[in-house]
């Protein structure tokens, strides 16, 4: 791979290949920017759950909060890294050093805003619940999916994954004409593809880190072969559907990787689960500069002049995120080559050096052992588990069995941007649209219909 051949202004759903927008004051990418932030995907992410249980009385992260900070971070990485690109590169011509120095910022603030907008209500619990229901499928419904899916298409739904459905979330145009979904540059979706392979292929200990999860779904494998070709990312030797990844995606899930290790400890904190004596012990270490801005003499003295703990808490959380992006941009330009060539099989977190990253281990061990198994945060996750699994059980077997009283009044509840055909050629496709349905749901609305669908709740005549 090569700097120059890594971004395009093609967009998927445009009929031939261009290289630049006529329009100066929005360009080709920051148009992918606000294409994200006025969907109505992006929205929903205000209603979903980040890590603890919405609302409640102290304010916590949500999907889109986050997703807002991240992109804030994902901005700087993009700046840093891109100013050092175009300062390397200076021969280059003007639109190369144009895009580096002013427009991958904005690339990476789109992919940020969009790294989980594929991703169902109840925060990761939805992700397995929906694995979950297709692994533990009995009787006839089992044989019947079992016998009209593909291996492939089996594993879209056995390993549902929340960054697969992203990129079918940006680009399918579901029941629309026009075709290309968003119709965002090929650049902003590459950035977003953390584990570019297939679902069969993914899950893998290979040792390469685009196999770790999966990035695409069967349905959207032709769409990223398009990117790949496009933007000249390699296949990977020896698989059918693996690639090394684009660059840019080690800053997007750099962003995200800073971003949610101190926001779910700030969030502790607010909630009295993290003291700010844990915090102090847990991001202290990071400041190891002997002087200035970021040593820990300076950090330590701007935090005890301060009297509120939790203008503290957010005055460690900016200078950590700070120094991150100082630290993880540096990184990444100092990897400039395994990177070209495909080959750095972890992210840049995982770059740092031996101390760097034994206090990240803290930070990660503690976060499991107290936040993330938080009473309150394991209850929504089983509320997750529960409506996500009622929800697939009524309306697949509506899918399966469409002529049914129940099934067509089932149906008719998926919103016409879903469609179903109801024919058994058509199954993975019916079943992806109830699967796009449901992951698309905000956590509110997604136990308001299972309430009503199952009985609990009696809809009210409006």
């Amino acid at each position: 791979m090569n700097w120059q051949s890594l971004f395009s202004a093609q967009r998927t759903g445009d009929p031939n290949k261009k290289n630049a927008n006529p329009d100066s004051v929005r360009t080709s990418f920051l148009r992918d920017y606000d294409r994200i932030i006025f969907s109505s995907a992006f929205r929903r992410l205000q209603n979903k759950t980040q890590v603890f249980p919405l609302p409640g009385a102290v304010f916590v992260h949500n999907r889109l909060t986050h997703s807002l900070e991240v992109a804030s971070v994902g901005r700087s990485l993009g700046k840093a890294v891109g100013d050092e690109i175009a300062a390397k590169n200076s021969s280059k011509d003007d639109y190369f050093n144009e895009f580096y120095r002013y427009e991958l910022p904005s690339v990476i603030a789109a992919a940020c805003l969009s790294h989980d907008i594929g991703n169902p209500p109840f925060g990761h619990s939805g992700e397995y619940a929906i694995r979950t229901y297709f692994r533990e499928l009995t009787g006839e419904t089992r044989n019947i999916i079992h016998s009209n899916l593909s291996k492939n298409q089996l594993m879209d739904f056995e390993l549902f994954e929340g960054n697969s459905n992203a990129l079918r979330t940006l680009t399918n145009s579901f029941n629309e004409n026009e075709g290309g979904g968003y119709r965002l540059t090929y650049t902003t979706l590459a950035s977003i593809v953390k584990y570019p392979c297939s679902s069969s292929e993914g899950f893998q200990k290979t040792g390469l880190i685009s196999t770790k999860k999966s990035g695409f779904f069967e349905s959207e494998i032709g769409v990223y072969e398009d990117i790949a070709a496009s933007l000249g990312i390699p296949k990977k030797e020896g698989y059918r559907h693996v690639y090394a990844r684009h660059p840019f995606v080690y800053l997007t899930e750099a962003a995200d990787d800073i971003c949610y290790r101190i926001i779910d400890m700030e969030d502790a904190h607010r909630l009295g689960i993290a003291s700010i004596e844990k915090i102090k012990e847990l991001f202290y270490p990071f400041f190891s500069d002997p002087e200035g801005y970021n040593s820990l003499a300076y950090v330590e003295r701007k935090v005890n002049a301060l009297v509120d703990d939790n203008q503290k808490v957010q005055f460690i959380r900016a200078k950590w995120i700070g120094l991150m992006v100082e630290r993880l941009s540096n990184l990444f330009i100092e990897n400039e080559p395994l990177l070209l060539a495909g080959n750095l099989e972890k992210d840049l977190l995982s770059c740092l050096p031996a101390n760097d990253l034994q206090a990240v281990k803290a930070i990660n061990e503690y976060s499991v052992a107290n936040i993330y198994n938080y009473k309150s945060v394991v209850e929504i996750e089983i509320a997750g588990y529960n409506v996500i699994g009622g929800l697939l059980k009524e309306f697949v077997n509506a899918v399966i069995y469409p002529k049914q009283t129940k099934s067509e009044k089932l149906i008719k509840l998926v919103s016409k941007q879903f469609p179903i055909m109801g024919k058994e050629e058509n199954r993975y496709s019916d079943i992806q649209s109830v699967v796009d349905f449901i992951a698309g749901m905000t956590d509110l609305y997604a136990i308001d219909l299972y309430r009503k669908i199952t009985g609990i709740t009696v809809p009210e005549i409006r």
